[in-house]
């Protein structure tokens, strides 16, 4: 068995035992920022943005939302039940690009209007697991790493690390900072039961190789990488191999740039070159990229 199916197969053995009855949230809860929702997709339809190649359109959805305020963890919404939520109002690292590609993907369908519902579907799909949410706090992918796996897997990205730059495989290193720090997690702390499950499934991911581009070639190599490209930051801090993600976005300077929320700036700006940004920070230790399909 190859290791990624592994991977899948022991998983869903990892969360056989508690997972129960699908069970959602209500759309008041889950969608924040109709009308936000409502003007950003009005754009794109008038502008064309669907004939734009994939990434393109990622970055044009990331740029409409430029300048919407930071908030942390955006994507603890319940102390229960595990739902797909979009918050226009509020962005942070994670949801930022994950709503700016569930956006593009959504505006590829062309149709005569788009609810967010049709939104809600796109996160499912590249959030969770296999892409299915069972209302289960663990049916959500927590780590960024095995988000590249998971939608690489089913086709929603390449994973590009490997052909834009020299590639470096981490050792040495655990990642299991959500199991040892449970409290910082609304729904771990309301279900200590999650815990050990949760640390089952960080074990299983501590084994799947994990290359990243270190941040003293990336200057090098940014001449490969595109618009919209999904951008990890790998961290030199222990238990835990991404601490930040963002867009590439190519500026009409030449310069390539991270498209990011910041949590210093509180809010989505376009930064630095994304080599100047992981030299500016001592922790910083590289990036993967990932590109949307």
């Amino acid at each position: 068995m190859k290791r990624r199916h592994f991977l899948n197969a022991s998983l869903s053995i990892s969360l056989g035992g508690i997972c129960k009855a699908a069970e959602h949230l209500p759309q008041r809860v889950t969608f924040l920022g109709d009308e936000k929702f409502r003007q950003l997709v009005a754009r794109a339809v008038a502008e064309d943005w669907a004939s734009l190649p994939m990434g393109e359109r990622v970055a044009q959805f990331g740029l409409g939302m430029r300048g919407t305020k930071y908030v942390g963890w955006t994507l603890e919404i319940d102390d229960r039940v595990e739902s797909a939520s979009v918050n226009f109002n509020g962005l942070d690292c994670w949801t930022f690009f994950e709503t700016a590609l569930g956006l593009a993907r959504m505006i590829a369908r062309r149709q005569r209007s788009y609810a967010p519902s049709d939104l809600l579907q796109e996160i499912e799909w590249t959030r969770y697991r296999g892409g299915v949410c069972r209302g289960n706090y663990l049916d959500r992918i927590h780590y960024l790493d095995e988000w590249f796996t998971d939608n690489a897997r089913r086709g929603n990205i390449r994973c590009m690390t490997r052909e834009i730059g020299p590639a470096v495989r981490m050792t040495g290193r655990s990642n299991d900072e959500m199991s040892l720090n449970p409290k910082l997690y609304r729904y771990l702390r309301a279900n200590p039961a999650l815990v050990p499950p949760l640390n089952q499934i960080e074990r299983q991911l501590e084994r799947v190789p994990f290359d990243y581009i270190p941040k003293a070639q990336v200057a090098a190599c940014e001449a490969r990488i595109r618009s919209g490209d999904i951008i990890g930051i790998v961290t030199n801090r222990q238990h835990v191999f991404c601490s930040h993600v963002g867009l590439a976005l190519r500026t009409s300077d030449g310069v390539c740039r991270l498209m990011h929320a910041s949590s210093t700036q509180k809010k989505v700006i376009v930064d630095k070159a994304i080599h100047d940004y992981l030299n500016a920070t001592k922790s910083h230790a590289g990036i993967i990229v990932g590109r949307p399909l």
